[in-house]
């Protein structure tokens, strides 16, 4: 059992050594994936992000593939996200199922879209035909029309659990993204794994876009989504009859960020998310943490039988214009014997 955790570990530490001398040059387009980096679940989303240790429930499916080996029941998750005073929702559902005596099976679906953008490339009243809108020119109302611009992932997961204290899973992820008349599809791959050395101390890595993912584009265009390393711990303290829980981790990414990432090692670039939540009695939960974007991030959840509401806001320091971000996640469990884990 020993040789086989410490060969896993080899090869996800090789992964990113391979990736980093793949990507030493900063290929790839910067920010092609930026819509699956935000992030999902109120619980998370208030912790900063650092939840690639932490988690162990339906999301695992987002954050850490490897720990859906964890759940014992069935789960359902919904997200909703609006950011921007409104102008860009963020959505996200996932469910995941125990699969015989140690593994999980999971789909989760992201969403995040703008709405009704109104399209004037054909509404224009050009008396000059020179194709701009000039002084004594105007918009015909009536050819006005609206469009959506959306990106959309789906995640299939699937995960086994080697022990208790070693678990290991992969994502196939197909996304789509729109931009009016035009699209684009894509197809990556994820592979994470959790490990509990001792006590409640929690190591997890997710390594996303493993080989690398392309999105083609029907206008004969191609991007190219970097991978992308997260690494973290957490540990779980007993504190004032509850559970006192720190959690950090770091986001590796080598696309040639530099001075847009927290630090930078030439092309490869390191961000942050620092996290701190207790539960009391495992019912009530507040959590602050520090996300990526230097935002201090705060959160609360409750729990009550078969579902989890967790919530948590963020704050675009220095562009209030922007606004806030609200998150309200639910996580509902169908905790009875007969979907019991056998």
């Amino acid at each position: 059992m020993k040789s086989f955790k410490f060969n896993a570990i080899a090869i996800l530490l090789l992964s990113v050594i391979t990736l980093q001398e793949g990507f030493s040059q900063g290929s790839g387009n910067k920010y092609a994936g930026e819509f699956l980096s935000i992030g999902v679940g109120g619980r998370a989303k208030g912790m900063g992000g650092a939840y690639v240790a932490l988690v162990n429930d339906v999301t695992s499916g987002y954050w850490n593939p490897g720990s859906l080996a964890k759940i014992n029941y069935p789960q359902f998750s919904l997200m909703h996200d609006a950011q921007f005073g409104n102008l860009i929702n963020y959505d996200y559902g996932s469910v995941a199922i125990p699969f015989g005596s140690n593994a999980s099976l999971g789909l989760s679906l992201i969403r995040m879209g703008i709405d009704d953008i109104s399209d004037t490339r054909n509404a224009l009243i050009d008396l000059n035909g020179n194709g701009i809108l000039d002084p004594g020119e105007r918009l015909d109302p009536d050819k006005i029309t609206k469009f959506n611009t959306s990106d959309y992932a789906v995640y299939i997961t699937y995960a086994k659990k080697q022990s208790e204290k070693f678990s290991y899973g992969a994502n196939l992820k197909i996304i789509r993204r729109n931009i009016a008349e035009e699209g684009a599809w894509g197809l990556g791959f994820d592979v994470g794994a959790r490990y509990n050395p001792f006590g409640r101390f929690f190591l997890g890595a997710n390594l996303q876009d493993l080989t690398t993912t392309y999105l083609s584009w029907s206008t004969g265009k191609k991007e190219v989504i970097s991978p992308t390393a997260k690494i973290g711990t957490a540990y779980q303290i007993d504190f004032l009859k509850g559970t006192l829980t720190p959690a950090l981790d770091f986001d590796v990414r080598f696309e040639n960020r530099r001075s847009s990432a927290n630090a930078n090692l030439g092309p490869v670039s390191f961000d942050m998310h620092a996290g701190l939540e207790y539960s009391f009695k495992d019912m009530i939960s507040i959590r602050t943490g520090y996300n990526e974007l230097g935002n201090l991030t705060l959160g609360a959840g409750v729990k009550f039988p078969k579902i989890n509401i967790d919530y948590s806001f963020s704050k675009f320091d220095g562009l209030e214009q922007l606004g806030n971000s609200h998150v309200l996640s639910l996580i509902f469990t169908l905790e009875e014997d007969k979907f019991q884990r056998k």
